[in-house]
């Protein structure tokens, strides 16, 4: 099993269903705040660089939903300065693995299992876990976030 960095926004129920997942498949994650983590444009793109750049983006952000921020119009230096100024625009979860130094972004359920495996019961349930459950689901933004590049919790 693989001991994985997983950067979620704080009390996210789509994150959330995502560690659950992880877990119920042996891995086991070190959580962090990707709205507080200390990014650099190497360190996302180190995540985001092999995907087209509309795929950085989270699709539920409010700026993004409301046509504000239309990443296939965006080149990708212009996308990344509004990810590093703005990163609940980030799609996540972003995630690491610690064995192989491999990173995954988002959560379909096919291609994590592909990645790191997942239990059987999780990919025949959902073809993917990305996002929110429902479109009424909506998270809210954390009061107060953590240190930047301290792990919020280790699971």
């Amino acid at each position: 099993m693989a001991h994985i960095t997983f950067f979620e926004k704080p009390g996210c129920g789509g994150n959330a269903r995502q560690r659950a997942a992880l877990l119920a498949a042996g891995h086991t994650l070190d959580v962090r705040s990707l709205l507080s983590a200390p990014w650099t444009a190497e360190s996302l793109l180190a995540y985001l660089a092999p995907l087209p750049v509309a795929d950085w983006f989270n699709r539920a952000a409010p700026r993004v939903k409301s046509g504000e921020v239309q990443p296939e119009q965006l080149s990708p230096d212009h996308a990344l300065m509004l990810l590093l100024g703005e990163p609940l625009l980030i799609r996540r979860p972003l995630m690491h693995n610690a064995a192989d130094s491999s990173r995954h972004v988002g959560f379909d359920t096919a291609a994590v299992a592909a990645w790191i495996g997942l239990a059987p019961t999780t990919t025949a349930r959902a073809t993917t876990l990305e996002g929110c459950a429902s479109p009424a689901e909506h998270c809210a933004t954390p009061a107060t976030p953590a240190t930047p590049g301290a792990p919020d919790a280790h699971v």
